[in-house]
């Protein structure tokens, strides 16, 4: 079973993105753009005090006419999120974001900040975890002699 450990791992880039809650939309989708990333955390006083995603540009951004160069991440931010740990498997990660319909998990150990996985992250693990499952129970069935 993977766990958030191993995708941040795999991942390599340890870049935790951020902007500040008095930046301005825009200034969070450039940072967005030029990194090829979905979300980006936002911060107060050094804090963690929301997330800001591609879905709350378009539900609290264009679809309620506001403009990104004027309009505040504060006022527009994600302000409850759900965390996970290091140790938190992946299969968790999928029930929590299938429940609330998140997509991106800020990684949290000891109030520090660890790293973020997406749902690609996620699902790329799991689907690598089943191919590797798949090949241990094709070498014990070859190995066993039930092969026809």
């Amino acid at each position: 079973m993977f766990t958030v450990r191993e995708i941040l791992e795999a991942k390599g880039d340890a870049s935790n993105y951020s902007v500040s809650a008095n930046d301005t939309v825009l200034t969070a989708l450039k940072l967005m753009a030029e990194k090829h990333i979905g979300a980006v955390l936002v911060t107060e006083g050094g804090k963690i005090v929301g997330i800001y995603t591609e879905r709350d540009y378009v539900q609290k951004g264009e679809l309620q006419g506001r403009k990104a160069d004027s309009t505040l991440l504060r006022d527009v931010m994600t302000a409850s999120m759900y965390t996970v740990t290091t140790d938190t498997s992946v299969e968790q990660c999928m029930a929590l974001m299938e429940a609330h319909h998140i997509r991106h998990l800020p990684v949290v150990e000891n109030d520090q900040l660890m790293g973020m996985v997406s749902i690609r992250d996620v699902m790329s693990a799991v689907l690598e975890n089943r191919e590797s499952e798949i090949k241990g129970l094709e070498n014990y069935i070859l190995a066993s002699g039930f092969a026809s």
